[in-house]
C-alpha cells in the first residue's frame, strides 16, 4: 500500500454508505499529484470511499452522468459485507468515488472529457496504491462506462475484468445524443432545481413505468418499486451536495464528445481477460444498439441484454446485477489462475 497523506477533515461530508464496512475515505488531491495548469482554475480533488475487507477481488465502481458515488449504495452495501453479515461471499473490497463535477469532488474548469476523467481515476488508484498487475475489477455504468473504456485503454495490464453497463463507444457528437425521450428529460432536469420535483422526472427516465408501478419483490411493507426508489433518491439527495450547473453541463459535454475507436476497442478486448457488456432493452438514455456496437468492436466480450430493463439497471435488477458481478470476477480470476498454472 502506498504512503497516503492524512485526509482532510470529513465532518462536513456525510456518507450514504455503512460506516461499519468502511476501510478508508478521503479526498485525493488530483492536481497536486498530476498538475493541470492554473491552480485557480484547475485545482480539484476526488472524494472516495473504500468498503469491505475482502482480499480476493479489488473492485472499482465508476458512476454515470451527474450522479454521486452514493448511487452505488446497493452494490457497496452488499459487497462491503461478508456472507455472515448478509453480504457477498466473493471476498471483495470495493472503491466508490465521486467524479469531478459532482458530489464531494472538485469542479475544475470545464467542459470535461472522458479521457480527462479517466486520468482522474488513474491518479486516485495510484494514490491508493492499487497499482498491481491484473488486480482491478472495473465496473462502469453509463458515463462511468465511457470513462472505464478510457481507463482500460491506458492501463489494461492492471485490469482483470471490465463490466461496461448501459454505455457506448461514442462517436461524433450527433451520434452521442440520447434517444428523444432521454434528451427532453435531461433538458427538464437541467432547469428543475427542486429535488422533490425532480423525482418523477428522474424515475421515468431511469426505469420502465410498468416496473415502477409493480409491487417490489421481498419487501415486507408491500411497497411499489416507485415508492422504494423515491425514498432511496430522497435519502441520497439529503446528504449529497447539490450539483453546480457548471458540473452538470461539463459532465454532459464529456458524454457528448466521447469516442473510443474500433481499433482501441479491439485492443481493450484482447488485453483484458474478461469483459462483459450489459444493457437493458428499455433504456431512454443510452440506446441498446450502442452496446451492440461495443460488442462489434470487442469480439471476445460477453454481451447481455436484459428484457424489460431500463437505464438504472443496478437498482432495478439489483440481485441479478450483483450476481453477474460475482460471476464475472470469479471467471476473470479463474482465467488468470489458469494462465499461471
Amino acid at each position: 500500500m502506498a504512503d497516503i497523506p492524512e485526509s482532510p477533515p470529513l465532518s462536513s461530508m456525510p456518507t450514504a454508505f455503512d460506516p461499519a464496512t468502511c476501510v478508508r475515505r478521503g479526498l485525493c488531491p488530483v492536481t497536486v499529484l498530476r498538475p493541470q495548469g492554473s491552480e485557480m482554475l484547475e485545482s480539484h480533488s476526488l472524494y472516495y470511499e473504500q468498503h469491505g475487507h475482502g482480499t480476493r477481488h479489488k473492485v472499482v465502481f465508476v458512476m454515470g452522468l451527474n450522479s454521486s458515488s452514493f448511487a452505488w449504495t446497493p452494490q457497496v452495501d452488499y459487497f462491503g459485507k461478508d456472507e455472515k453479515n448478509g453480504g457477498s461471499a466473493v471476498g471483495a473490497t470495493v472503491l466508490a468515488f465521486d467524479n469531478r463535477g459532482v458530489g464531494n469532488s472538485g469542479y475544475p474548469k470545464g467542459p470535461y472529457t472522458t479521457s480527462g476523467m479517466a486520468e482522474d481515476l488513474i491518479c486516485l488508484l495510484d494514490y491508493l496504491g492499487w497499482t498491481g498487475e491484473r488486480e482491478l475489477n472495473i465496473v462502469g455504468i453509463s458515463l462511468g462506462g465511457m470513462i472505464a473504456q478510457e481507463v482500460a485503454s491506458r492501463i489494461p495490464e492492471r485490469i482483470a475484468t471490465l463490466v461496461l453497463s448501459v454505455t457506448t463507444p461514442g462517436g461524433h457528437i450527433w451520434q452521442n445524443f440520447p434517444p428523444m425521450v432521454g434528451f427532453l428529460t435531461l433538458g427538464r432536469l437541467l432547469f428543475t432545481p427542486d429535488p422533490v420535483k425532480k423525482i418523477p422526472i428522474v424515475l421515468g427516465m431511469l426505469y420502465p413505468n410498468k416496473w415502477l408501478d409493480e409491487k417490489a419483490e421481498d419487501d415486507s411493507q408491500g411497497r411499489t418499486n416507485r415508492q422504494i426508489q423515491t425514498e432511496a433518491y430522497l435519502r441520497r439527495v439529503a446528504i449529497t451536495k447539490p450539483q453546480q450547473f457548471a458540473g452538470h453541463v461539463s459532465q454532459l459535454a464529456a458524454a457528448l464528445t466521447h469516442r473510443v475507436t474500433p481499433d482501441r476497442l479491439a485492443s481493450i478486448s484482447k488485453s483484458i481477460p474478461k469483459v462483459v457488456i450489459l444493457t437493458g432493452d428499455d433504456d431512454h438514455l443510452v440506446a441498446p444498439r450502442h452496446s451492440r456496437e461495443l460488442k462489434a468492436g470487442m469480439p471476445e466480450a460477453e454481451l447481455l441484454e436484459w428484457q424489460d430493463t431500463g437505464h438504472g439497471i443496478n437498482h432495478q435488477r439489483l440481485k441479478r446485477f450483483n450476481e453477474l458481478l460475482e460471476r464475472t470476477w470469479e471467471e476473470g480470476k479463474n482465467i488468470l489462475e489458469g494462465r499461471a498454472a
